[in-house]
């Protein structure tokens, strides 16, 4: 059935728009928070498929950290040296603007530090990553403003109660927040700019149309001057050229869990498991590579595989014999792909695309909605 809409409605809330913005997580809000800073009289109108934003930024684990020293390692395996310096400054800065934009404490910012984990089976690779902290830490001082970066955190294992982990590495610059809170501030940030934020409202299609753009949603077609697309993991569902592909990942939170020990945020299996500390609770994630195309998918859920892995985890290495109860279980859905960096470009005329955070939208997100803005108002 064709939507009809009143004068009012056209008026204030569909016609007009000089921006549109499809999706309202962290890049596309940031995206709008930059072009309402640069003009003020711009019209921006964000389109969120969602009754919240789909995808990760409201589902991921509030992890505001750059990488551990597996991930960099990994990295350099095939990208040169001076590139995974440069991506680590870029999650860095857009770490600092994702606070300074909104404020820690809007945010519930806590730079506790990062640890890498590494078990008793895994002692040959927690040497070669330990022989190799003296080079890192010079290749990417300066990164993150002149600091050594990674340091042996052993002597922290038996305090922190984890069960046949032999290595603990520490990165003091990470820390965490709040998703929820965050996602809140951003709204609120655009809302008192006048960024209209409409929900429910998935774009089937993008087309030309005179001298600017057509949006066709499920609610109807909405025309403008400009269009940025950010809806990283779903990016490929409107333009399946884009080197972008879905990764789900699979998240569990524990019921309060009386002196909990754990204060940070932590890693281990190159970054593929992740927990953290959240209100008593213990929130723990990952599993995405037991089965890298099962996980490629856009469809939210679980699979058992990933449960139980999760599970066994929690409950032998993360918190063993303390029969924590797991309160809730979530999915969000990440952008990845052969690159580590994000794609900002123009896709097609007035069209501009801002993917592909691998999985790294939290620290990536602020400076990514900046840039694709930038481009967007200097087309």
């Amino acid at each position: 059935m064709e939507q009809t809409y009143s004068y009012w409605e056209r008026t204030a809330f569909i016609d007009g728009a000089d921006v549109i913005i499809i999706g309202s997580g962290i890049v596309g809000l940031s995206a709008a928070l930059h072009l309402k800073k640069s003009d003020p009289k711009l019209k921006v109108l964000v389109l969120e498929r969602g009754f919240l934003p789909t995808g990760a930024s409201t589902k991921n684990a509030g992890f505001a950290c750059f990488g551990t020293m597996s991930e960099q390692l990994a990295a350099l395996k095939h990208t040169p040296a001076n590139e995974v310096a440069k991506l680590v400054n870029y999650k860095w800065r857009g770490l600092q603007r994702l606070r300074e934009n909104l404020g820690d404490a809007n945010i519930d910012y806590h730079q506790h530090g990062g640890y890498e984990l590494f078990t008793e089976d895994e002692a040959v690779v927690a040497a070669d990553a330990i022989n190799q902290i003296a080079y890192l830490n010079d290749l990417l001082k300066p990164a993150v403003g002149g600091h050594d970066i990674y340091s042996v955190a052993d002597a922290k294992i038996a305090g922190f109660g984890f069960k046949g982990v032999s290595r603990m590495l520490y990165n003091a610059f990470e820390g965490q927040i709040d998703t929820g809170k965050m996602m809140r501030a951003l709204l609120y940030k655009v809302y008192d700019l006048g960024v209209m934020v409409l929900n429910n409202c998935a774009v089937t299609s993008i087309g030309q149309h005179d001298n600017g753009v057509q949006v066709n949603t499920l609610q109807g077609v909405f025309k403008t001057g400009k269009v940025i697309l950010a809806t990283n993991a779903f990016a490929g569902q409107l333009y399946p050229q884009l080197d972008v592909k879905p990764g789900r990942g699979q998240v569990l939170i524990t019921k309060p869990i009386a002196g909990l020990k754990l204060k940070g945020t932590y890693h281990f299996n190159e970054g593929y498991y992740y927990f953290r500390n959240i209100d008593g609770r213990v929130l723990f994630g990952g599993g995405r590579n037991l089965d890298f195309k099962a996980e490629e998918t856009c469809e939210f859920g679980h699979t058992d595989l990933v449960k139980q892995k999760l599970t066994d985890f929690l409950h032998k290495v993360i918190l063993p014999g303390q029969n924590a109860e797991i309160d809730y279980w979530w999915s969000g859905i990440m952008g990845f792909g052969e690159e580590m960096s994000p794609i900002v470009k123009q896709v097609e005329s007035n069209v501009f695309c801002a993917v592909r955070c691998n999985g790294m939208g939290v620290a990536m997100g602020s400076l990514v909605g900046e840039e694709v803005a930038e481009l967007a108002l200097d087309s």
